[in-house]
């Protein structure tokens, strides 16, 4: 059986932890940032991770 290849998009967006659990970044900080609150902008920032159902749809895009 060949190796598996990354799914590049997925690589672009979604790191894993090195407890295996996958990070990922939040929406909503590319543009129309004038009616955001700064503690909105700044929670923004912080990186998520990802819920339990997702991880598991995406464990397959990177192997």
């Amino acid at each position: 059986m060949p190796k598996m290849k990354t799914h590049k998009g997925a690589a672009k967006r979604l790191k894993k932890t090195k407890s295996g659990k996958i990070k990922r970044f939040k929406a909503f900080k590319s543009h129309i940032l004038t009616k955001k609150s700064s503690k909105r902008k700044r929670n923004l920032r912080k990186a998520a991770i990802l819920t339990r159902g997702d991880q598991r749809r995406v464990q397959n895009l990177l192997p």
